[in-house]
């Protein structure tokens, strides 16, 4: 069975993982009270938890990003990330699991929560990260735990291996069997497990259990294979190195029992990470780190402090990182480390250096950004990791609500988006909003009230603005003509305009056929500004696209006549042509691909028809078992609140992409009632 594979001591980095409101954030307050980091567990409702610190997860009793929190088990030195579970709020998670050396994806036995299980299981898989699963809240349990596994199972890759079974007491489960140790345990609450004998009927289901066990476990090792087969018992240090060397080549994932709430569990979860996960060496290995005697990291989040400045959280991969020492990133930027801090809590402990394995905060860093790699070598090292934002799903446009504060607010969404990158801002160049693009309502919520309770900005939010054009159906021949006098030189203009239509998606054309004169050269490109004047905002109120627009004659005065005077000459003709030449509005439409579960699409088909969506066709996802991909024409403007509708009919998991495909005509009443909102907040 080969050689002893279980871990080398060293520092730990450890992800907490698993869909919304399973009880991640609870268990690191069992894991820091059970390793003495903490005196006495905190509860999330009281808002007295090491995680969920801020105001907004306070507020929301609910993770908004992501916490660190470094604790010391049996000598050695372990940093958990407690990562958001909502979907919104993801990408903190996915910029730290390069970090780990493995994840804890903590669970329960509800099915409804399997699409979102299922989301973080395949983002382990694809980075290849070891992963045990811990099946929270068993003292609650209804049912027996293979049939929880076999519920489970779907939404992952590779086997889930029992590591544990229950010790039933009547309906309530009182304890545990581990079938690696064959040893039992009874759950005593804040209290270490108690051994007790494994005899009778527990004897008979952990022989049945642990055979099972390694039934899976001989998938992957012949020799263990042959002992079964012989009727052999394994050596118990070759069944644990097989579920060492087997967590970590991704091809098992362990599963164990407890209660976060209860710390029962806890003590065994931590003794399975320290013998059976891997350590920095394999981390660096399996990013692609270069072997070198610099020290080189990788900065996972970007936090900025009220009162303490940036942090840029980071674990490093290799060497010895001192204070004040001068890093490089993979881009060429540099900036001298000040001050090198515990990852955790506060960020008030500080520490001289840091060695690899350590993941830990940095002072000043400020041309560095979240996903950098750095190093302290004079040549920049290479990119190890690169995670790009999913795409928005919500936006609303933001304003300070006292003007003196546009600077400010302008300063605090730059922090706000090197914090989370997966929340952009962009400025709409036609209505000079600021728009504000998250991942879902909760996300853009969160937002608003770091941008006030942290940053000292309040801010008023409003949907953004549809892209609405309008266009003609008729071409007409129309004269503008601008004259005024008022003492000394006056003002002349005289054009004679053809406005007909293009073919849709062709934009605007301006061309002259002035023969003779009757408007000299120099003004023609006064003109054409003129008619992009009249063009800004049509008879419906929006601007008018797919125009052609020919001058074809004109007059004008030696004196009097100006490049200012043709301009609105030209603006005036546009204006008063425009409404004579039936005009039409334009709405932008979507293509949109939705994922969602498939036990979900009717749902999903029903909200795109009241929508006025058109469904082009759906199919399975592929690679993704029990997923649907539905495809759809839709208005932008019944897009803007989808993914709240979505994620309802979905468990949270479901999401979409969208990308403009092009402008149609809308008639009836549906245009009337948008030219009608238009005009009123205008």
């Amino acid at each position: 069975m080969g050689q002893d594979v279980r871990s080398p001591r060293g520092p730990r980095c450890v992800a907490l993982v698993g869909p919304f409101q399973s009880g991640k954030t609870t268990l690191l307050e069992a894991i820091l009270a059970r390793t003495g980091a903490i005196r006495t567990a905190g509860s999330v409702d009281a808002g007295t938890s090491v995680g969920d610190a801020s105001a907004e997860a306070r507020n929301h009793k609910m993770s908004v990003g992501l916490t660190a929190a470094t604790t010391t088990f049996m000598g050695d030195s372990y940093t958990f990330l407690d990562c958001p579970g909502s979907v919104e709020f993801a990408h903190d998670m996915r910029m730290a699991l390069p970090a780990v050396d493995a994840a804890v994806v903590v669970c329960e036995a509800d099915e409804k929560k399997l699409p979102q299980l299922q989301l973080i299981l395949r983002e382990l898989e694809e980075l290849a990260i070891p992963r045990f699963l811990f099946l929270n809240k068993i003292d609650r349990a209804n049912k027996r735990v293979r049939e929880t596994l076999a519920t489970l199972q779907p939404a992952s890759r590779v086997p889930l291996v029992l590591r544990q079974i229950p010790i039933w007491n009547g309906d309530l489960i009182e304890g545990f069997v581990d079938l690696a140790l064959e040893r039992a345990f009874v759950y005593r609450e804040h209290k270490p497990s108690e051994v007790v004998a494994l005899e009778g009927g527990n004897l008979d289901r952990e022989k049945e259990a642990r055979f099972s066990m390694l039934e899976k476990l001989a998938d992957h090792d012949d020799a263990l294979m042959e002992q079964l087969l012989e009727d052999i018992q394994p050596p118990r240090d070759a069944v644990f190195d097989d579920l060492a060397r087997e967590l970590r080549e991704g091809v098992i994932c362990p599963v164990l029992l407890g209660s976060a709430l209860r710390e029962n569990g806890v003590l065994r979860l931590l003794k399975a990470l320290r013998h059976e996960s891997p350590a920095i060496a394999e981390t660096a290995k399996r990013l692609g780190a270069p072997e070198t005697k610099d020290a080189l990291a990788y900065v996972f989040k970007t936090v900025h402090l009220q009162h303490g400045g940036k942090l840029s959280l980071a674990r490093l991969l290799a060497g010895r990182l001192d204070d004040g020492a001068t890093l490089t990133s993979s881009s060429g930027e540099t900036g001298r480390v000040s001050g090198i801090l515990a990852a955790g809590g506060a960020f008030d402990t500080k520490r001289a250096s840091a060695e690899a394995g350590d993941t830990v905060a940095l002072g000043k860093l400020d041309a560095i950004k979240t996903g950098d790699t750095v190093a302290s070598g004079k040549t920049a090292p290479p990119s190890l990791v690169k995670v790009e934002p999913t795409s928005p799903v919500l936006a609303m446009s933001v304003a300070a609500t006292d003007r003196k504060d546009d600077v400010k607010l302008g300063q605090a969404l730059l922090r706000l988006n090197e914090e989370d990158p997966s929340l952009t801002q962009i400025q709409n160049a036609r209505t000079h909003d600021t728009v504000l693009w998250g991942q879902g309502e909760m996300h853009l919520r969160v937002a608003v009230e770091r941008l006030r309770d942290r940053f000292g900005v309040n801010v008023k939010s409003h949907p953004p603005a549809i892209g609405y054009q309008e266009t003609i159906r008729k071409p007409i021949t129309q004269r503008g003509r601008h004259k005024k006098q008022s003492g000394g030189h006056g003002q002349f203009g005289d054009v004679v305009l053809e406005v007909k239509p293009l073919p849709r998606g062709s934009g605007f054309s301006f061309e002259e056929t002035v023969v003779g004169g009757a408007v000299p050269r120099n003004y023609i490109g006064a003109v054409e500004e003129g008619v992009v004047d009249g063009l800004q905002k049509g008879p419906l109120g929006f601007p008018v696209v797919d125009v052609h627009v020919c001058l074809t004659d004109g007059s004008y005065h030696s004196v009097d006549s100006s490049d200012l005077a043709f301009r609105t000459a030209a603006r005036i003709g546009v204006s008063e042509a425009l409404p004579n030449c039936h005009p039409v509005l334009l709405e932008p439409i979507h293509m949109v691909e939705i994922v969602c579960p498939t036990d979900a699409t009717a749902k999903i088909n029903a909200i795109l028809s009241a929508r006025r969506g058109q469904i082009l066709g759906f199919d399975t996802r592929e690679g993704w078992a029990g997923w649907d991909c539905v495809r759809a024409a839709m208005p932008e403007a019944e897009i803007g609140d989808l993914i709240v509708e979505l994620r309802s009919a979905t468990a949270g998991a479901g999401s979409f992409t969208r990308q403009f495909d092009h402008m149609a005509e809308v008639t009836g009443r549906t245009a009337d009632q948008i030219i009608a909102a238009h005009r009123v907040a205008a």
